[in-house]
């Protein structure tokens, strides 16, 4: 289908379009017209991907002096292969049409998932792939004899690196077999690619990981529109980005790196003394020159921009690496008398600073090029494995850090680790309360950034917590030609007691009991698949235990087989494996899962693996960690966001995020049952998707259990009556006729607001 989008012809790759989809691609186009950014939020299972790719994919061939590449940012590894895959069918339709699209669109990701040489893959865990390779492409190491080297990277830096890549998409796996067919390393393959390429997918952390993007996407021009999908969670990965932990096992081995770095160092002047005197002059000249060496050659990237201390020395006190080394050692010293505590300790970067140098006459410049400083000796050095070095690189990040950002952090130090309260291990926390930070680059670097989701209610919370000044922001309803979702709010059981997992209640055994009872029940009348969420690990097992004693869960297996989600991922995804397999076959099963799991954030249950999702309780983060109380006062303080708005607004969000699993299309149909009596309240309700709210009138929004599942046998019988693509035509998918009279309508409208401001200027003058 043609799409004539405000005057941009689009190109749509499917018969028919969603009146949402339409809606959603003037509002992108209007944000990429203004170079501006933009939230928009658009329902589950709405066809969002093929939307953005259209419109944007339009853009770029109509515009190429305006919108040069379009970077779409996901969470995993899954959706990144469902972006390039519908990418891929939208270059078909080109074809089809018989238009040249010409583009090259390129995934990214780490080397785990790309490496093809069979003798780094067999080490498996990405920590040490990653080790492995940089031991094999590192310059100085390809240049010894009689080294291991690896000759898909040798083949690829001999004929590969400056070639192109011929217009197309390329999935992880075409890049893997592209690369051995040339004998090329795809990863740097794609790493290269990049660079030249259209259109280019990767996970958020290329773009919001100060040490990752220096490397990887500095060089992407400023004229692109960045997509981040499914960003409902956006500000978690930005502070998590720019946080750390500190323990004791930490500092010691920070202190072993450093003896053995020493007795390297001594090493070295024996036998090579002009290598470190060549150093040392680098240093002397500055850090752009030490800057400009060969990617390859990075053992770690500095965790704040580069710009901000690039244009400055190395100060002299730790231009000779002795001097560095003993400046380290110093360091690390004072970092283990400051975990000696035995309380609670909270401070800022400034109160820090002002005591480690009143304490030990550490200084605060210095501490800012620790990270660049132990990079440069490191490559002196040749250190091959760089792996057995990172905990004195998390001491070097945390130097910079806390030298370089004096706002929006806080320094926390527990005697007890959480996962073990009752061992003393203190443990520093230093922790960014300021999503800003981290995506304050993107923002004022490339011309159109684009926050979107199906769950980003309430929508102006992220322009607050991510202080940018949208253009556009738009929450969609979805338009259904008949009512294929049923949200309930469930407040009571059958015997009349109020459920909720506040924490009062949350182990009343009335409660838990009736919470039982609606999942026996709802296990009964609900076909194939069903999938419930707790809100955290520990309260999923109470209330199992208590369930089991109760004699719940043999009812419910009497319907269905039930599985669990573990915090261990191979056990998880084993579960979900004989989940689906259990729904294929006719059996049925329950998923017990956990808000902010695994399950509830990367895995959709589409047709008759999801008919039923049950959210129990509300899921609130634990509001007594040290943590989150900095960055709650944080957000009072600088953003006037109240504490209960932002845990009710991130509580919600979550929650919808579990619900919205069940719904992946509008030909597809679930039930959303809320299982809590604070979500009748207006300011839980209030938060929910514009798209489910719509649904979830005052008839649903109080109910008993044994009323909710009446309701549920009646909406599953209209779900079983046939329903024909054509009762959607018109409603809920438009054909091409029905799109060009909504064009010809926005047309006429425009003219006459045209007309409107040209009679108000006449008017005025």
């Amino acid at each position: 289908m043609k799409l004539n989008i405000d005057g941009l012809l689009v190109y749509f790759p499917y018969e028919y379009v969603y009146p949402e989809q339409y809606t959603y691609m003037r509002e992108l186009k209007q944000t990429l017209d203004a170079k501006g950014h933009g939230v928009l939020e658009m329902p589950s299972g709405t066809g969002k991907t093929t939307t953005i790719l259209s419109l944007v994919v339009a853009y770029l061939r109509e515009h190429p002096g305006k919108l040069q590449k379009l970077v779409y940012c996901t969470r995993t590894v899954p959706e990144m292969e469902k972006v390039l895959e519908e990418m891929r069918r939208l270059d078909e339709y080109y074809t089809r049409s018989e238009q040249t699209l010409g583009f090259v669109t390129v995934g990214l990701t780490s080397r785990k998932h790309m490496c093809v040489n069979p003798d780094v893959l067999k080490l498996r865990e990405g920590k040490s792939v990653d080790a492995k390779c940089h031991s094999l492409t590192m310059g100085w190491i390809r240049q010894r004899e009689g080294t291991d080297k690896c000759s898909w990277f040798e083949d690829f830096e001999e004929r590969g690196k400056h070639s192109h890549l011929e217009p197309g998409v390329y999935s992880m796996d075409d890049l893997k077999n592209y690369g051995r067919v040339k004998g090329w390393c795809p990863y740097f393959l794609s790493r290269t690619a990049i660079y030249t390429a259209n259109i280019v997918v990767f996970s958020y952390h290329y773009m919001l990981d100060p040490k990752i993007a220096e490397l990887v996407t500095k060089n992407l021009t400023s004229q692109a529109c960045i997509i981040f999908d499914e960003a409902h969670n956006i500000d978690n990965v930005c502070i998590d980005s720019m946080s750390l932990v500190i323990t004791r096992k930490t500092l010691e081995r920070a202190k072993d790196n450093i003896t053995t770095i020493d007795n390297r160092v001594r090493d070295l002047k024996e036998r090579d003394a002009q290598k470190l005197r060549d150093e040392y002059s680098k240093l002397v000249e500055g850090l752009r020159q030490a800057a400009e060496e060969s990617e390859n050659n990075t053992y770690m990237s500095n965790p704040v921009l580069p710009e901000d201390i690039l244009r400055e020395n190395v100060p002299g006190n730790i231009r000779n690496c002795q001097h560095f080394l003993a400046f380290m050692r110093r360091f690390v010293e004072y970092l283990k008398g400051v975990l000696k505590v035995q309380h609670v300790v909270s401070d800022t970067p400034a109160s820090f600073l002002q005591n480690i140098h009143s304490t030990v006459c550490i200084e605060r410049k210095p501490l800012r090029f620790v990270t660049q400083r132990l990079n440069s000796l490191m490559k002196t050095l040749e250190i091959q494995d760089m792996e057995n070095f990172r905990p004195l690189s998390v001491i070097a990040s945390f130097a910079t850090l806390v030298s370089t950002y004096s706002k929006g952090f806080s320094i926390i130090i527990e005697p007890y680790d959480a996962r073990t309260p009752s061992i003393y291990n203190p443990v520093l926390h230093f922790t960014c309360m300021d999503a800003s930070i981290a995506i304050k680059p993107v923002f004022s670097r490339f011309q159109s950034t684009i926050i979107t989701s199906g769950t980003l209610s309430p929508i102006d919370m992220y322009p607050r917590i991510l202080d940018f000044r949208p253009v556009t922001t738009s929450s969609y309803s979805m338009t259904l030609a008949r009512d294929c979702i049923l949200p309930l709010i469930v407040s009571r059981g059958g015997d009349q007691v109020s459920i909720s997992s506040r924490y009062e209640t949350r182990d009343d055994i009335a409660v838990i009991r009736n919470y039982g009872n609606l999942l026996a029940e709802m296990a009964g009348v609900v076909p194939d698949g069903m999938v419930c969420f707790f809100t955290s690990y520990e309260y999923m097992d109470s209330v199992v235990s208590t369930w089991v004693n109760q004699g719940i869960m043999s009812n419910v297996q009497k319907h269905k087989l039930v599985f669990f989600e573990t915090q261990n991922n191979a056990e998880t995804n084993l579960a979900l494996e004989n989940y689906y397999r259990a729904c294929d076959n006719g059996r049925g099963a329950v998923l017990l899962s956990v808000a902010r799991g695994k399950v509830s954030e990367g895995i959709d249950f589409h047709g008759h693996y999801g008919r039923c999702v049950i959210m129990f309780g509300i899921p609130y983060v634990y509001t007594q960690s040290r943590v989150l109380r900095a960055r709650l006062d944080y957000l009072r303080e600088q953003y006037r966001i109240r504490e209960q708005d932002f845990l009710t607004f991130d509580a919600l969000r979550h929650a919808s995020q579990c619900v919205g699993r069940v719904l992946r299309g509008k030909s597809d149909y679930g039930i959303m049952i809320f299982a809590d009596k604070r979500y009748s309240r207006a300011d839980k309700r209030g938060k929910i998707p514009r798209w489910i709210q719509d649904h979830l009138g005052d008839g649903v929004s109080s109910l008993a259990t044994d009323e909710a599942v009446q309701m549920v046998k009646g909406f599953l019988r209209k779900m079983a009556q046939p329903f024909p693509q054509e009762a959607q035509i018109g409603l809920s998918m438009l054909t091409h006729e029905q799109v060009r009279k909504l064009e010809e309508k926005h047309e006429k409208e425009k003219r006459v607001e045209e007309e409107g401001d040209g009679y108000s200027d006449d008017m005025s003058e």
